[in-house]
């Protein structure tokens, strides 16, 4: 048997294994058979954590619930976080991942604020098939023009301001837009409308799970969009299905700072072989 965390930022759910001291390699199937929430234990991405290298505390390692490998996840980088500054005694803890190294500190009432770092805007950095304004372009969907933002922190993100996010057809549209040929590495796709000029009403689809009730690095995409457009200024609370994120876009490096939860659900050990079809 093998112990886990269930863990969760704002209701997007993370089933965390601890591999510092024993190794352990989950493959697609087993990561798919994990997620997996009727015959499984459920989640939006399974985490693994190695042991750091040099000045980074631990390795994440984030698999989707198709059991993709991504490079980046701002709501599992608070919980891992949470983790080990508790394990630490510590306010500060480094975390590298495949897209880029992660500082964490506590903050107020108990949340957890990521540097992000630096958010990547060139057309091939995000990456998109041809050179492209990331700021402002056009997409075509089944015969319908969509203007969308494209932003990169640490993994792809096509950003669309609509009138009312609540009333988007993320479902419908939102894995036409990730599986789109102008995403060759496919994308996380936010749905956003502006409440006021310091808050943002976001819904997303996850590349690789769907939608999902809250994203890290989609907030902080969201973000950097609106701030490009002018709609917002460097600070924002970002209002996801699932409660709020609160961004700040660095002045003078604009490394993305996100505030938010981690909550710790239940402990639990699991045979992951058992799992597998």
């Amino acid at each position: 048997m093998t112990p886990f965390l269930k863990m969760h930022g704002l209701g997007n759910d993370f089933v965390v294994f601890d591999a510092r001291k024993q190794a352990l390699a989950l493959d697609d199937a087993a990561a798919r058979a994990i997620a997996d929430r009727r015959h499984g234990i459920g989640c939006d991405q399974v985490i693994v954590i190695a042991p750091g290298r040099g000045t980074f505390d631990a390795v994440m390692k984030i698999q989707n619930a198709d059991g993709g490998e991504v490079e980046s996840c701002g709501n599992a980088a608070r919980c891992v976080a949470k983790l080990l500054m508790q394990e630490s005694g510590r306010d500060s803890v480094r975390i590298d991942t495949v897209g880029g190294a992660l500082t964490c500190t506590k903050a107020e009432d108990g949340l957890v604020t990521v540097d992000m770092g630096a958010p990547k805007l060139m057309w091939d950095q995000v990456p998109l098939a041809r050179a492209t304004d990331t700021n402002l372009f056009r997409l075509n969907v089944d015969g319908k023009t969509y203007e969308a933002s494209a932003v990169s922190v640490g993994n792809p993100h096509a950003v669309l301001f609509v009138e009312d996010a609540d009333a988007a057809p993320v479902a419908e549209l939102g894995p036409r837009i990730e599986h789109h040929p102008m995403f060759p590495a496919r994308t996380n796709v936010e749905f956003v409308s502006q409440n006021r000029d310091d808050r943002l009403r976001m819904r997303v689809w996850e590349r690789g799970v769907g939608i999902t009730s809250a994203c890290g690095t989609g907030a902080c995409a969201t973000a950097v969009a609106a701030f490009r457009r002018g709609l917002t200024g460097r600070k924002v609370e970002v209002v996801l299905d699932g409660g709020s994120l609160f961004i700040e876009l660095r002045a003078g490096d604009d490394h993305i700072l996100m505030t938010g939860p981690a909550t710790l659900a239940f402990r639990g050990e699991v045979d992951i072989e058992a799992l597998k079809p």
